[in-house]
């Protein structure tokens, strides 16, 4: 609820046509009122084939407006865009627009903050604050496509928080983004990031949603594992193995493993034969990130020539491997860093 008003943003078009048909209006409005949300309309107002008697009543009993753009960084070497978007209560998160040759890609985030506690990742630094609402992950979305011109056809959940921690709200999401009569981008082009939270994976993969499921793995062994992602706890990398399989079997959906690079931790030739036994078992993807400094951490990337033999060795196990391109490097455009210096600035 915003303001004590319900999102009409995160309504889908059934839903919607229900609630018209509450307020007595017919079938037809709601496809009207649906294709105005879906180009971004900022108010009610503006919905000019709707009786103004109409627009009254939605505004009396809905919720309609944008983000507010706080910052808007673009990289001088790549085009890459970041948003620090304001939120309605005064929180904000940070989306990443970045352009690839296949298309435009943007990363969004899914909670105000993070509750995880990875040791390299600046979106945990203040634990969670709360959960984003479906609307607010579609306006990411919408907005960033409309202020930047850059058409999106790619979406990855990897900005700040957990997508499998705010699970209903991102598959409503998920569902909005790719209803025909809106955005319509299609579950093949998005891509879900998870720490592994495992009791989430049999409700994701029953949905049949023909996403791709990436593993934040970053550690294949329990020991590193746990100590740079509390996550790992009371769960461990082998039942996290073992619930990928499930997954991959009962999806068919190939799995991919992301792998932040950190030297002296987690990039030694054993891990990387570590990894690819687990990479194989699944037929699993590995993305390997030079990992980004964030100053409150001790954690330095791995050097150039020790992330080329980890990823020659993982190729010589016949592992499928990528180095993730490091695109807006200088606009601070890994997860949690702009929204941690506006929130330091603030201070």
């Amino acid at each position: 609820m915003f303001d004590g008003k319900a999102a009409i943003r995160s309504l889908l078009p059934e839903e919607l046509e229900a609630e018209l048909k509450a307020l007595g209006e017919p079938s037809y409005r709601a496809k009207q009122v649906f294709s105005w949300l879906s180009r971004g309309a900022e108010s009610f107002d503006g919905m000019s084939n709707l009786p103004k008697q109409l627009r009254e009543k939605l505004k009396d009993r809905y919720y309609l407006a944008a983000p507010e753009v706080l910052r808007k960084q673009v990289s001088a070497h790549d085009g890459t865009v970041k948003y620090l978007w304001g939120l309605s209560d005064g929180n904000a998160v940070e989306t990443v627009v970045m352009q690839y040759h296949h298309g435009n890609t943007v990363c969004i985030s899914t909670q105000v903050g993070c509750r995880q506690g990875c040791a390299f990742c600046a979106s945990t630094i203040g634990g969670l604050v709360r959960q984003l609402e479906p609307c607010e992950m579609l306006e990411e979305v919408m907005f960033s496509e409309k202020d930047s011109g850059l058409k999106i056809s790619n979406i990855v959940l990897m900005g700040i928080g957990e997508p499998l921690d705010n699970f209903d709200n991102v598959i409503k999401f998920l569902r909005l983004v790719n209803c025909p009569e809106g955005m319509d981008i299609g579950m093949r082009h998005i891509s879900l990031s998870t720490c592994g939270i495992t009791e989430r994976f049999d409700k994701l993969a029953a949905l049949n949603l023909q996403l791709t499921l990436s593993v934040s793995l970053h550690a294949p062994d329990d020991e590193t594992r746990s100590r740079i992602m509390p996550a790992n706890r009371g769960r461990g990398v082998s039942a996290l193995m073992d619930e990928c399989e499930r997954y991959y079997r009962q999806t068919g959906r190939r799995i991919s493993f992301e792998y932040a690079m950190i030297d002296g931790v987690n990039d030694s030739d054993a891990q990387a034969k570590l990894l690819a036994q687990h990479a194989k078992r699944i037929s699993a993807h590995v993305n390997l990130i030079p990992l980004n400094h964030v100053d409150e951490s001790r954690l330095r990337p791995t050097p150039p020539e020790r992330l080329r033999r980890f990823k020659e060795l993982l190729e010589r196990e016949g592992v499928n491997v990528t180095v993730r391109r490091s695109l807006g490097g200088d606009i601070d455009a890994s997860c949690g860093q702009l929204r941690k210096k506006a929130a330091a600035g603030r201070a």
